[in-house]
């Protein structure tokens, strides 16, 4: 009963025409998944990047969303100048709720004031559904609620800023640029607000050369609702072995633990979110990461070679 009810809830505010609450998935490893709140991250550096995540979010309780994140960026000199290419995926379930987005990203980017800075495009498809199959009413054949499942798509338009200079990067963005309105089944549309993000970072460097502090944050604000994350980090690195383990904190939100590193290769990372209000902390949320990165020459003599600044 308690998992109709909640259908039915998320329902009638869907009808309602407007959402409220941020459309956009929260991740805790936000710090290498830049490229899925602003496009002028892509080819940020000399490599090409693979990532992807998949998050649960209050665990324990039926229906709990759970999401999953797939994207990739390459970075490439034409014309003399630097470009970055990407693609991203997401899915998110919520429920009887299944909110899909698909984006190509391109960012141009250039030398200014001793750094880089970028300029990015998203250009994005989005596709939502609701089961109404699945709904279960008091009302046989509720004229208020889809019998079958409804879906529908829509236009998604996204641009960014990003400059980094030496140990520290800032970027801001704006993705449903447009506002896109999708429209399900006959009667129900389904409202996006533009939203807003500023991030930034800095590695600190320490006398230990094997570690290094590396601080970040990202705010986001769709003009009702906000949430802030406030992260750091502490950075092993020892040859070509890499080890990390942090805390971030969201203001009125939750209090996340993160740990992961470089094998092989492959970065791997986790973390859990602890709710800071009534939830029990047995109902956080998990968030598994993982990435991969190769070296790439944009020139033919090799001299445009660099490291990033933050990822791991």
């Amino acid at each position: 009963m308690h998992k109709h009810c909640f259908a039915i809830l998320i329902f009638v505010l869907l009808a309602s025409l407007s959402v409220r609450a941020q459309y956009d998935a929260s991740f805790s490893h936000y710090w290498a998944m830049e490229p899925s709140f602003n496009p002028a991250s892509v080819g940020k550096e000399a490599k090409i990047n693979a990532v992807g995540a998949y998050a649960m979010t209050l665990t324990g309780f039926e229906n709990n969303p759970r999401t999953m994140y797939a994207a990739g960026d390459v970075p490439f000199y034409f014309l003399k100048s630097y470009h970055g290419v990407g693609a991203r995926f997401m899915n998110d379930e919520i429920g009887l709720f299944s909110h899909k987005t698909f984006a190509l990203q391109y960012a141009y980017r250039n030398k200014l004031f001793g750094g880089v800075i970028a300029v990015g495009v998203n250009l994005g498809l989005l596709s939502e559904s609701f089961d109404g199959s699945k709904v279960d009413t008091d009302v046989p054949n509720d004229p208020a609620f889809p019998s079958s499942e409804v879906s529908g798509t829509g236009f998604d338009l996204g641009a960014g800023l990003y400059y980094t200079h030496r140990d520290w990067y800032a970027g801001l963005s704006v993705l449903h640029a447009t506002a896109p309105t999708v429209r399900l089944g006959d009667s129900q549309e389904f409202k996006i607000d533009r939203t807003y993000y500023l991030t930034g970072g800095y590695n600190i460097k320490l006398r230990n050369p094997l570690l290094s502090i590396h601080p970040s944050v990202l705010a986001r604000t769709d003009g009702t609702a906000y949430r802030v994350d406030v992260t750091g980090r502490v950075k092993y690195t020892h040859d070509k072995k890499v080890m990390y383990g942090g805390v971030s904190y969201s203001p009125t939100n939750s209090v996340t633990v993160l740990i992961g590193g470089n094998f092989h290769g492959v970065m791997l990372g986790y973390s859990y979110e602890i709710y800071t209000s009534a939830v029990s902390i047995g109902n956080g949320s998990h968030e598994i990461f993982i990435g991969y990165q190769t070296d790439i020459n944009l020139q033919k003599k090799g001299k445009n070679k660099h490291k990033s600044v933050r990822l791991l």
